[in-house]
């Protein structure tokens, strides 16, 4: 199963900078891990959106443990939309990933 997670900023830029190297370093875990296919901030930079994919059985824990161990979060810095997704067009470039 794919989804998406939006990140949205819960505190000022300045703050969100200090806590981005942090936040890098785990979404190339996450990438490591195969659970990462891409990421990146919303322009104007207010936030992110991680595009994932989760195992289809407990998906919702899958994405649960994303958010949970991601540093803005655990920070409090952000808050997190978990959005799980069916995509259709263009989902055999995603398998390849």
């Amino acid at each position: 199963m794919y989804a998406l997670a939006i990140i949205r900023y819960r505190a000022p830029i300045e703050v969100i900078e200090a806590a981005t190297d942090a936040h890098r370093a785990y979404a190339r875990e996450l990438k490591a891990a195969g659970t990462l296919l891409a990421s990146g901030p919303l322009v104007p930079r207010t936030g992110g959106v991680l595009l994932l994919r989760v195992p289809d059985d407990n998906s919702a824990a899958a994405l649960d443990a994303v958010r949970d161990g991601d540093p803005y979060w655990t920070q409090g810095l952000a808050n997190y939309e978990l959005l799980p997704w069916n995509p259709g067009a263009g989902r055999e470039g995603l398998d390849t990933l």
